[in-house]
Order: structure tokens, then sequence, then C-alpha cells
């Protein structure tokens, strides 16, 4: 864990929290006492997303429609 006074986070913020950000515990000292401990941030798990492009591939095959996708909805309607 990594110290620090409160005199070089005020002067040298970027640089503590640097050090936090690559995953440091900085413990903030005033007087050689500890008052506070910055810590990384957790982070959250990235959430599984399905794969929509494969459930479309194993659907409809790898084949592309010729229609645009306004002819296909007029026709579905009846208007053609």
């Amino acid at each position: 864990m990594k110290t620090t006074t409160i005199r070089e986070l005020k002067h040298d913020t970027t640089t503590v929290l640097s050090w936090a950000a690559q995953g440091e515990t900085v413990e903030v000292r005033r007087h050689g006492k500890p008052v506070a401990v910055l810590s990384p941030v957790r982070r959250a798990k990235q959430i599984a997303r399905p794969d929509f492009a494969a459930r479309l591939t194993a659907i409809y095959g790898r084949s592309k429609s010729t229609a645009t996708g306004t002819a296909v909805v007029s026709e579905a309607r009846g208007e053609s």
C-alpha cells in the first residue's frame, strides 16, 4: 500500500489518483496519522449479451434477400 500526505494529495492529485487507477491502494496521512484510504473502483462484470448475428445466421443462413424492407412490408400488407 502506498502512502501520501494531504499536501501531496492537494498538489499532485493526478499522480495519487493514477496510483489508484493502476490498482494500488493509497493511504492518506495527516501529521503521520492515517485519515483516509483511497482504493481502486471495483469494476462490474461485463454482461454476456446474446450473439444476434449468429442467431440470424442459424435461422436464415448466409443468403441475402434482394427485396428491400419497404417491398417486404408492402407485400405483407397486401399493397403490392
